[in-house]
């Protein structure tokens, strides 16, 4: 992989880490109540992770070849979880060479 590869893949997953909200509650005390994984080497990933305190997460991930020399991970996911007022959020999301894209709602455009 070159540097630009390595650098969008980081960038991705920088954004989804940075946006995933922090709600309000016993975060301390949440436990895994489902966590499934499967990673295809170098071709990419897929997971789904559920904890008590509400908060899911989906993500999946497929190597894509943009040119002889370049190829990067496209990632795609969502993650959903109850805020201080009681509702349900869920942020759909892609992060691919056009950088990380969520969409939702609640979200600002």
């Amino acid at each position: 992989m070159n540097a630009q590869t390595v650098f969008l893949i980081f960038a991705g997953l920088l954004a989804v880490a940075l946006a995933a909200p922090r709600p309000a509650g016993d975060e301390k005390d949440a436990q895994v109540l489902r966590y499934d994984n499967d990673h295809n080497g170098i071709d990419g990933y897929n997971f789904q992770v559920e904890t008590s305190n509400g908060i899911q997460r989906q993500e999946q991930a497929q190597l894509k070849q943009f040119d002889d020399e370049n190829s990067a991970l496209v990632v795609r996911g969502s993650y959903s979880f109850t805020a201080d007022d009681g509702q349900v959020y869920t942020v759909n999301y892609v992060a691919d060479e056009n950088g990380f894209q969520p969409e939702a709602p609640h979200l600002p455009k």
